[in-house]
């Protein structure tokens, strides 16, 4: 493969890999510089999350949810991106990207009552550079893009990221992202989490090209096809990729192998249909959990007590933020009406009056 000089690729054909599936180290000249507490919090954010998700499911077959895409398996590639982030960075997520959102900032009880369709679930506090899910598949590509230049002409060392799928990868919008963001050299960071599937359709049948990674030569931009349920190496390349886009290097695109452990979403989806036993067994030994919690342990930095007590927290923030989704006053359709334009248009002016009336009765 020939490539332009300025663009660098890692790991089109073997994946990087900085932690094996026993916790050992293979390849530490590419560990990330990250400190003892640094570590720890990775792992903290992990097990929260991996606590979160179960427990969310939970609330959404009690009906106290609407949609839920679980997340249990690709912890690694959504802490460990969002770890490598400054808070200044701006991200914009998928739907099933919510504790990217959480651990930049945005309150999970919002995430709650996006969950629901409330429009508090989308007015984030000032500061969070965070955007809506985005349910349009690789719509938030192009829209990073629009970030990033925004970023570009202020002259501001920041990057914007987007998470997608490898469903995503089939759609216009991926490929025009990714060519805007090579022409004009833009400082954002493409966030493949390929997970095997697009629902049910197997990545064998989305696409003839090698992996996704190899889809950034076409752009001229840089790429990274990376272990995602490695978080060491997940931290790493992210690291790299934003630095690359505050110092003028333009865009990356990162592919993440990785795996859900559960269905696609909580809406009927039935990954036995489509997924055998012994290909979730065999995704299940790299749970990226335990490979990061044998290679703390060799440290001496992680204990049972320490991930009990995250446990402990995760449940009781968990049950506290439910809590102060369910206290928000629940929203009418007149509301929903006043939301959609900052002056309404005559038609939409007639509904509110009709529904008020409605609701008045």
């Amino acid at each position: 493969m020939t490539v332009s000089t300025a663009v660098e690729h890692i790991g089109h054909n073997e994946p990087l890999q900085i932690l094996a599936q026993d916790g050992t180290v293979i390849n530490p000249e590419m560990m990330p510089k990250l400190s003892d507490e640094e570590l720890r919090e990775i792992m903290r954010r992990m097990v929260f999350t991996r606590v979160w998700d179960q427990r969310a499911i939970s609330l959404q077959r009690q009906g106290r949810l609407g949609f839920v895409a679980p997340v249990s398996g690709q912890e690694a590639t959504m802490v460990g991106s969002e770890f490598a982030l400054s808070k200044e960075d701006f991200i914009l997520p998928s739907y099933r990207d919510l504790p990217q959102m959480v651990w930049h900032g945005v309150p999970m009880y919002q995430v709650f009552l996006w969950s629901r369709g409330h429009v508090e679930g989308g007015r984030y506090p000032e500061g969070v550079n965070v955007l809506m899910p985005q349910i349009i598949i690789a719509a938030q590509c192009t829209q990073a893009t629009g970030v990033a230049m925004g970023f570009k002409l202020r002259g501001e060392k920041k990057v914007a990221i987007n998470y997608f799928g490898d469903g995503a990868t089939s759609q216009g919008d991926f490929y025009e992202a990714m060519n805007y963001a090579g022409v004009y050299n833009l400082p954002v960071i493409f966030f493949n989490q390929n997970n095997g599937y697009a629902i049910s359709l197997p990545f064998a049948k989305q696409t003839k090209s090698e992996n996704i990674a190899v889809k950034s030569v076409a752009a001229g931009i840089s790429s990274a096809r990376i272990d995602g349920m490695d978080v060491l190496a997940v931290v790493k390349a992210t690291q790299v990729a934003r630095e690359r886009g505050i110092n003028g290097g333009g865009a990356t695109l990162i592919e993440a192998l990785t795996y859900r452990f559960g269905p696609h979403s909580m809406s009927g989806d039935d990954p036995t249909r489509y997924r055998t036993g012994e290909e979730q067994s065999e995704w299940e030994q790299k749970d990226p959990l335990i490979r990061f919690r044998k290679f703390l342990e060799t440290k001496g930095l992680w204990s049972e007590q320490d991930e009990e007590a995250v446990i402990e927290e995760a449940k009781a923030h968990v049950a506290e933020q439910i809590k102060k989704a369910d206290e928000t006053a629940k929203m009418k359709v007149s509301e929903l009406i006043d939301v959609m334009f900052e002056t309404l248009p005559p038609h939409l002016e007639e509904q509110k009056a009709e529904y008020l009336a409605k609701e008045s009765k």
